[in-house]
């Protein structure tokens, strides 16, 4: 049990003056009892010397009543003695009135040197042989604690001893019994005394020690709820002590370093968003482990690898998140929720979307050489080649485009002549019909290769994008819309699954619709009477997701490769330009394109496109890093 601050006073002072008391009470005692012994000694001679001249004044009174000894042997003058002392009633009342008015003498007794008892106050000893008794005086001189075994512990006889003399020699002894139970009863008034006294010293002490440490201690209450709010995020700008002594110190030193962990507070808490933003925007899964293999930081991206959503994995143990069978559980090495470093290693993990190839990475955390957390790496081989793919295309396209457009310009003024000269033919020849048609028939080629030149420059010329926040569902819907006459006349079936969840997307809704819609009608052209494309939106992540699917013929593996390239095209009459402007158009907006395609069973493209939110706190937290720390506090 937990003892407050001001119990610990009280018991602590309440402990002090009982120790106190009871040192005090212990001399008081000590000094009663070694008086009230050394004053019963004191009786017990007095009454001793008493009996000494009774006895003394009865053999008078016998020598003058003419009785003598028979002889002075031993026997004899014990005879004499003893009848001197029962003729004398003066030695009889004598002592039975010192025993009456004493209250601890318990009997007086004269005994010859033999021990036998010549004359007594309790009449059954007479002629009785005694043993011998403590004596007072040793008593008196003991120790306190030799003293209270002795009179608080089972009643026994004290006595005071005074040698009677006949002759000049020992005779006699006269014994005075002093009964420790009498003495104990003569002290007890004394002990219950100092024990009430102790009692109410203590009593009052504990009552005067509440109360002072109720009013010392008052501001420590007021200084713990003000640490109680700084800790659920309070901070009280003024001291909750204003008294000038050290609690008022106590009390303005916590409001500084409240002062202190609200700015600290206001930083990690920046920080930490930018570090939930970047970690949201990561394609790879990242899980941090703290030295005693429990998860501390989790991306969301694990999500798509591990199916466990990101805030539900943190806290979990390794043994937890990779439980004996899975998958991974082999690759990283577990023992008793500690990793093993490791790099470039694969697994397949199973998913919504079929078999995943994982490459795996373990880091271990260090400082001062000492283990603090191990850093796990999940990231998506596939996704990872595909992107890679992505990219060798979009340096062929850049650089097809970059020739194109060279070539275009060299082109065209040549073009722009060769129309002119041939307007001036045109005029200068004869009206007969084969000439006339050979000049038309110039005419429509020279047409169409300047429609092929326009055609490269518009592809390479920079695109000027008017950004908005645009709802992707009416979007779909605006291409479907168009799209279903087409679909109708061909006898396809347009299907759409769209869901209300998906926020929107910063992008330029022209460009986007044109690419949705090339999408869309490429689909219907290459899928049979019959067939289906199926057009869904969804949320992933911070992302966006567009899924265009076709039940049509699929696209071969050799053509896979270059359904993108500008002017490819395996559908006759087809300009081989709207998957090029779509693929270009979804990298203008920081987009990702992908397709999955088999030959008999279709094909499916998938645009991923950021959530506008997502952008606009990434470049409020981006610009946010070229100020100072100071300019966000205030």
């Amino acid at each position: 049990m937990r003892l407050s601050l001001k119990t610990k006073f009280t018991l602590a002072t309440s402990l002090l003056v009982l120790l106190v008391v009871t040192v005090v009470s212990s001399l008081y005692v000590a000094r009663l009892m070694r008086q009230t012994l050394r004053q019963q000694s004191e009786t017990a001679g007095f009454v001793a010397q008493q009996v000494y001249d009774a006895c003394v004044n009865a053999l008078t009174e016998a020598n003058e009543r003419g009785e003598a000894p028979a002889s002075f042997n031993s026997a004899d003058l014990r005879d004499y003695v003893q009848r001197a002392f029962d003729a004398s009633t003066t030695l009889d009342s004598l002592m039975g009135s010192d025993v009456g008015i004493s209250p601890t003498i318990s009997e007086i007794t004269i005994s010859d040197s033999d021990s036998i008892v010549m004359v007594s106050s309790d009449a059954a000893l007479r002629g009785q042989k005694i043993a011998g008794r403590p004596a007072i005086s040793s008593l008196a001189r003991a120790g306190f604690f030799q003293q209270m075994r002795e009179l608080l512990g089972p009643a026994q006889t004290y006595e005071f001893s005074y040698p009677f003399l006949l002759q000049g020699a020992p005779f006699a002894d006269i014994r005075v019994g002093l009964s420790s139970a009498l003495i104990r009863a003569q002290i007890m008034p004394g002990l219950a005394s100092a024990s009430y006294w102790a009692l109410g010293s203590v009593l009052i002490s504990t009552l005067l020690a509440f109360l002072v440490s109720s009013i010392a201690l008052a501001p420590v209450a007021r200084i713990s709820a003000q640490l109680d709010r700084i800790s659920a995020g309070q901070f009280d700008a003024e001291p909750v002590v204003a008294q000038g002594d050290e609690f008022g110190a106590v009390s303005t030193k916590i409001v500084g370093i409240g002062k202190q962990l609200r700015d600290v507070r206001e930083v990690f808490s920046s920080l930490r968003e930018n570090l939930d933003q970047v970690m949201s925007g990561l394609e790879y899964g990242m899980l941090l482990f703290n030295a005693q293999g429990r998860a501390v930081l989790v991306s969301p991206a694990v999500e798509q690898f591990l199916g466990l959503p990101a805030e539900e994995m943190r806290g979990l143990t390794v043994a937890e998140i990779f439980p004996p069978q899975h998958p991974l559980r082999g690759v990283l090495h577990i023992e008793e929720d500690q990793i093993e470093p490791t790099e470039g290693t694969e697994a397949t993990l199973e998913g919504s979307a079929g078999p995943r190839r994982t490459g795996v990475t373990v880091q271990l955390v260090r400082e001062h050489g000492v283990r603090m957390g191990t850093l796990v790496t999940l990231r998506d081989v596939g996704s990872l080649e595909r992107i890679g793919s992505q990219l060798q295309l979009s340096e062929r396209m850049a650089v097809l485009g970059r020739q194109t457009a060279g070539v275009a310009h060299e082109v065209k003024n040549p073009l722009n002549s060769m129309r002119l000269w041939l307007e001036v033919l045109k005029a200068n020849m004869p009206v007969e019909p084969e000439p006339q048609q050979a000049v038309k028939m110039l005419d429509s080629e020279i047409d169409r290769l300047d429609r092929a030149v326009k055609t490269f420059l518009n592809f390479t010329r920079p695109v000027e994008l008017k950004l908005e926040e645009v709802e992707l569902r009416s979007v779909v819907e605006e291409v479907l819309d168009a799209a279903r006459p087409a679909a109708l006349r061909a006898g396809l079936q347009l299907e759409a699954h769209t869901s209300s969840d998906v926020p929107g997307v910063l992008a330029d809704r022209q460009l986007i619709h044109q690419a949705l819609q090339n999408l869309v009608l490429n689909g219907c052209d290459f899928t049979d009477r019959g067939g289906k494309v199926t057009v869904s939106l969804n949320r992933a992540s911070e992302f966006a997701v567009i899924t265009v699917e076709d039940s049509g013929r699929g696209i071969s593996p050799a053509d896979q490769k270059k359904i993108f390239q500008l002017f490819f095209t395996t559908r006759p009459g087809g300009s081989g330009i709207g998957l090029a402007n779509t693929f270009r158009f979804v990298q203008l907006h920081e987009g990702r394109i992908e397709f999955e395609s088999e030959l008999g069973r279709g094909t499916t493209f998938r645009i991923e496109l950021p959530l506008a939110r997502s952008v606009k706190a990434l470049a409020e937290k981006v610009s946010d890093f070229d100020k100072p720390v100071a300019a966000e506090q205030t």
